[in-house]
């Protein structure tokens, strides 16, 4: 480290690597909890794979009633209210703005970390370098965490780690290959086209990839290098090209410049085929944006206690300690992308399941290094595994998990091995609590609540306490229904001290409020703009304003709600809490998934 460069030292509870959702909601759901975080991205923003320098669409379970809850349903809920048209600087801007406002998080953009201490097992400090203000900086922490996706702290602490696919003898995968190897799936830079009305020309850089035909892609051409099925159909609800890809046969992290090269020139090339190359019906469109930096979908991964492997996927992952679930099928892309030139080398093996699937909490701490944790594509699972939880709102939740488990560890003075060993039960109370849905963990309700009368039937009062806080396709609705301008009253038999309201509405899963775009209704992140392009909305189903009233006394209103999980601090004492609705974002009737009232003790 150079002696004549600023140096600085940091000294904090928790230490996140990488602001990819996974890692940026590592340290919101830390700091939320009262850890002091540090968060060190390399990049000059947060998001990841799916901020304005990359634009992936973040994707999870499939099913609408899978929809993923937590952290990544208050940043879309929050993106929707305040950037309806989708501007992707917004997205970043909305992300960044959730982290900045919590004054436990300190923020360091643009800053790589370069180096480790270590003691035996266990981290001391990180080192790391901000390009912006040349700066060296050294973090202490007792808990660190690598969300960085390519796992940087293994190679630099020793914590075990796999690289590539398994081979089928070692876990008896479908998806196991005959022998072991370093071949991953690979990169993509996409882009992204807008509609006008009228004719737009476009003229190829000169180091782009020439397609002539359509059979260039399509696989009528043997001689192509590119002989596979590729949909190039572009518009405000199509495909992404998400299938310019390249780079799993190479190291996907030291050959990773290597790759992006190669895809600058294919993805100018497949834009140029589009527009020039035959008829596309493409005139009016233009070209508006193209990515520089690919986005990655694995490279290494830590080893846990527990190794997730395609059996636990399909079998539902019933594990004693889940925190987390993912949903999309298993989707294993071929590691030479666009460059096989074997026509039975599809892009992608596509293996749906039949049922969302639980990941373990031991599957987010490294077996051999005592105070070091991991959340995004980097966890504990095996090739096959990877293939279905790499996915960004997986992503999303395992970040959020790992946030809360290293807040608990640190409240406890244990390490994250010790969360499981004692606290998984506060562990999954924390995450339900804070609207994440475990598919096999009913949420508890406090004792204070069900010792209070409400002025609803017994049938709505079972379902509001129900623990279960979303439709299911085997339980019904989970939900109640109020008339616009009732209340729902809590009344107990004599005063008592109140802490939190938690007031859970219905977010419209059918999202058919939310957007008039079929890619919206997914996730409200836009890549192509056409014409056809409508403003995303708040889901009707959420209420927008409401009062409420302690003993009589009106102590919280709101006149423009648009989350679905709204938390009130009541904090006194009273006989009667009363709500009342006043109106919602357009739907004619007020639907509750949980309404309660948390403890002061639990708050």
């Amino acid at each position: 480290m150079n002696t004549n460069l600023l140096h600085k030292e940091i000294r904090t509870q928790l230490c996140v690597i990488g602001g990819g959702l996974s890692g940026a909601f590592a340290a919101l759901a830390a700091a939320r909890r009262g850890a002091r975080v540090v968060l060190i991205q390399d990049r000059p923003m947060l998001g990841g794979n799916a901020s304005s320098e990359i634009r992936m669409w973040v994707r999870g379970a499939r099913g609408i009633y899978n929809r993923e809850s937590g952290l990544i349903s208050e940043l879309e809920e929050r993106n929707i209210h305040g950037n309806p048209t989708l501007v992707h600087s917004l997205f970043d801007a909305t992300l960044y703005g959730m982290l900045n406002e919590n004054p436990n998080i300190t923020i360091l953009l643009n800053t790589t970390c370069t180096d480790a201490e270590t003691n035996g097992d266990k981290i001391i400090s990180v080192s790391a370098w901000q390009l912006t203000t040349y700066t060296w900086f050294t973090v202490y922490a007792d808990i660190f965490m690598d969300c960085s996706g390519d796992s940087i702290l293994a190679p630099l602490t020793g914590a075990e780690y796999r690289h590539g696919r398994e081979s089928s003898d070692e876990f008896d995968e479908s998806l196991g290959h005959d022998k072991a190897d370093k071949c991953t799936m690979g990169m993509s830079i996409i882009l992204a086209a807008r509609e006008t009305d009228h004719p737009v020309k476009f003229t190829p850089p000169p180091f782009a990839s020439y397609y002539p035909t359509d059979a260039s892609f399509s696989g009528d051409e043997v001689e192509s290098i590119h002989a596979q099925t590729r949909n190039h159909t572009v518009g405000t609800s199509n495909c992404n090209l998400w299938w310019v890809e390249l780079g799993g046969n190479m190291d996907s992290i030291h050959d990773a410049d290597k790759v992006r090269h190669k895809l600058l020139a294919n993805i100018y090339g497949v834009w140029d085929h589009i527009k020039n190359q035959g008829d596309h019906g493409m005139e009016n469109w233009d070209l508006e944006w193209v990515g520089f930096l690919p986005g990655k979908r694995e490279s290494r991964r830590y080893v846990g206690d527990v190794i997730v492997t395609e059996h636990d996927l399909v079998s539902g992952g019933h594990f004693e300690d889940e925190i987390a679930y993912g949903g999309w099928p298993m989707d294993d892309h071929n590691p030479y992308g666009m460059e096989k030139n074997d026509k039975s080398n599809v892009p992608s093996i596509m293996i749906p399941l039949d049922q969302p699937y639980g990941l373990p909490y031991r599957a987010l701490y490294s077996k051999n290094i005592q105070n070091l944790m991991f959340a995004g594509r980097n966890i504990s699972v095996t090739h096959a595994a990877l293939s279905s939880s790499r996915v960004m709102a997986t992503c999303s939740l395992l970040g959020q998990a790992c946030g809360t488990a290293a807040a608990i560890a640190l409240s406890h003075k244990c390490t994250p091995r010790g969360v499981y060993e004692s606290y998984v039960g506060e562990l999954q109370d924390a995450l339900l609590e804070d609207g994440v849905f475990l598919p096999h963990v009913k949420r508890s309700v406090s004792k204070q609540t069900l010792s209070a009368k409400l002025n609803i039937s017994d049938a709505d009062r079972d379902i509001l306490f129900n623990g279960i806080e979303r439709p299911r396709e085997l339980e019904g609705e989970n939900g109640i229904t109020q008339e616009i301008g009732d209340s729902l009253t809590f009344t107990f038999n004599n005063p008592e001290q109140l802490g939190t309201l938690r007031l859970r509405f219905d977010p419209d899963y059918s999202r058919m409020s939310v957007s008039d775009n079929r890619k919206m209704r997914i996730f409200a992140m836009k890549l192509h703009t056409g014409k056809d392009f409508v403003p995303v909305r708040v889901a009707s189903t959420i209420v927008r304003s409401f009062k409420v009233f302690a003993d009589g006394e009106e102590i919280y209103s709101v006149e423009d709600n648009y989350l679905s999980l709204v938390k009130i601090p009541v904090h006194r004492k009273a006989r009667e809490l009363r709500v009342e609705w006043l109106s919602t974002h357009g739907a004619d009737k007020i639907c509750l998934f949980a309404a309660d009232i948390i403890d002061d003790s639990d708050c």
